[in-house]
């Protein structure tokens, strides 16, 4: 079973693109000083992991395969509910 887990916090989405080695947000606006986290496609597609975290997805997808896992729209459901 899926434990209950909820580290989320306040976020916003913003697309962009690099111009002169800075990311130029579209239609957002963030305070100076903001952390971020960049997600940027990769040319071949591919990613490392450490193996822990190569541990947590492979338990994740077993848990997923198994039907052990929440639907999207239910979670979405239940954000829009929590942030009206």
């Amino acid at each position: 079973m899926v434990a209950n887990r909820s580290i989320l916090v306040a976020m916003k989405v913003a697309t962009g693109k690099v111009v002169g080695g800075k990311v130029i947000l579209e239609g957002v606006f963030l305070e100076e000083g903001s952390s971020v986290t960049v997600l940027a496609n990769d040319d071949d597609g591919s990613f490392e992991l450490t193996r822990e975290q190569e541990g947590e997805l492979l338990l994740s997808i077993a848990e997923a395969n198994c039907g052990d896992a929440i639907p999207a729209d239910e979670v979405l459901a239940k954000l829009a509910r929590r942030h009206g």
